[in-house]
């Protein structure tokens, strides 16, 4: 091949076929494949006959001759006094190569991801200001002091030679969580217990990955519940059982015999709010103590309570290192950061690192410093303090308007603690009704259903109150109301009109 420019943005071959036939049937078969996968795209021109052989190192013949076998065959134009370019042929082949679509989903995948959109939430589009869940408020974040830090980290990652950090996060990281969880949350721990991950979702499906032996390991998972945790287990090919959540958390006693794993929040259950009772806690972990099981213990947004202390976590009440205690920084700070951590007992320290290592390397170096910076510094729990009696103004707003303004349909569920409230539908007969009505007029509220494996019992509605402002919320809520009337208004004139017509 000619040690010239290349003629094309990809390599073309030739093997020992000599002559002029050989190189022609080469040349035609890898331009053909590159029009067909792209590589050369519709409307590209092609080099010339003689550009080309010069580049290629072949006679001019032999190009002229691939050329003309591709015009032929309709996936090159010729074009009068000029060069000839690929033909727009995209449509047909896709169309040609798209394979059958069964009901259920491709054999070829794992049957767990055979129907994606189970585990993918439903998309919504919604205004700035809802309220949707799962989203802390951005206008009062110390954007300023992230860019300095931000700005600092850069200067020192340009001076440091490159290389790959430890898989379990960086040390000065691991150290500030360290310290922030035992100011915090009173999580007793040192960086070593620390494994940074990307957000908690990663550190859900590496729990899964290191603790399920997959079609033997039996984890139990809230109902409701928080769904990504259930996909990450069904994945990992634990087979899975539901127990009830009520006012007071997780229904400890109707966990069954044979509970390996145990996924939890107990400080702010998701999604209806609740707070696992301290008896309760004490229960679950006498049950993983019985019954060889661990505790995945989930604390998404436990830095924000508004009512008495906080309960203990459970694994500051862990005796038995038992608990995986899981936190993130999505709804303390902003959820693109991606971090989350794990708090890992010392038994499985190695084997969760190793697992982190296959499936992530490691977390970025650079935004991990900002983060420990941020930490280090105070900026967390300032901003923490600073966010606090601004959600609490929201939540009671939100609170006393459902109390008010909805209470013929609505009952709140107690909650203490983070950025979202549910409430019960107190006729379930209503509940269909209910549910479209409260979309409609406070948009991002969710049902609860949405977080179930089956139709709950009770139906209920979750507001999240992380990015509505407060003096927005009694309007809306007024307005649902209004609509609710409405239709038991209609409701009772054809109950009326048909009473008449049967008469």
């Amino acid at each position: 091949m000619s040690s010239q420019e290349p003629v094309f943005e990809f390599p073309i071959r030739f093997d020992d076929e000599g002559g002029h036939g050989g190189r022609t049937h080469r040349l035609h078969e890898q331009l053909r494949a590159a029009i067909l996968d792209g590589r050369l795209a519709a409307g590209a021109a092609l080099p010339s006959t003689r550009q080309a052989a010069a580049g290629l190192g072949i006679a001019r013949n032999s190009v002229i001759a691939a050329y003309d076998l591709l015009i032929a065959e309709g996936y090159v134009v010729p074009r009068a006094g000029a060069r000839a370019v690929v033909a727009d042929i995209a449509a047909r082949v896709h169309t040609r190569l798209q394979p059958r679509r069964d009901v259920g989903g491709d054999a070829r995948l794992n049957p767990q991801w055979r129907a994606p959109h189970e585990h993918l939430p439903p998309p919504r589009v919604l205004p700035p200001r809802s309220f949707r869940l799962g989203v802390p408020e951005h206008r009062h974040f110390p954007h300023d002091v992230w860019r300095r830090l931000m700005a600092q980290s850069l200067r020192t990652w340009s001076k440091t030679a490159f290389g790959y950090p430890p898989s379990q996060g960086i040390p000065v990281l691991r150290e500030a969580i360290a310290r922030h969880v035992a100011f915090a949350r009173a999580v007793a721990c040192t960086a070593e217990d620390i494994v940074v991950t990307s957000g908690a979702q990663q550190a859900f499906d590496l729990l899964a990955r290191l603790l399920v032996t997959p079609g033997q390991t039996t984890v139990a998972v809230e109902e409701p519940g928080y769904p990504p945790v259930r996909a990450a287990f069904a994945a990992a090919g634990a087979r899975l059982v539901s127990i009830p959540v009520d006012d007071e958390g997780l229904c400890v006693e109707k966990l069954p015999p044979g509970i390996r794993v145990i996924s939890v929040t107990p400080s702010h259950q998701s999604p209806t709010g609740v707070a696992l009772s301290l008896q309760r806690r004490a229960a679950l972990l006498d049950y993983a103590q019985a019954h060889d099981a661990v505790i995945i213990e989930d604390d998404y947004d436990g830095e924000f309570r508004y009512g008495g202390r906080p309960l203990d976590a459970l694994q500051t009440l862990d005796r038995e290192a038992r608990v995986f205690y899981v936190g993130t920084f999505s709804k303390s700070l902003f959820p693109s950061l991606r971090k989350g951590f794990v708090v890992v007992p010392a038994w499985a320290r190695e084997g969760f690192i190793a697992v982190k290592h296959v499936a992530d390397s490691h977390c970025d170096t650079i935004t991990q410093s900002v983060l420990a910076a941020f930490i280090r510094d105070g900026h967390l729990a300032r901003h923490v303090r600073r966010m606090r009696p601004v959600y609490a103004a929201r939540r009671d707003a939100l609170l006393a308007g459902i109390t008010t303004e909805l209470s013929p349909w609505l009952q709140p569920i107690p909650s203490e603690a983070g950025l979202h409230l549910a409430a019960r539908i107190r006729d379930p007969a209503q509940a269909e009704r209910i549910i479209a009505k409260a979309r409609q007029h406070l948009p991002g509220a969710q049902s609860i259903a949405e977080y179930a494996a089956s139709p709950p019992e009770q139906p209920g509605l979750v507001f999240g109150f992380g990015v509505i402002d407060e003096e927005e919320i009694a309007p809306a809520l007024k307005q649902l109301r209004k609509a609710l009337q409405g239709g038991q208004v209609q409701q009772a004139k054809r109950g009326t009109a048909s009473r008449s017509d049967a008469g």
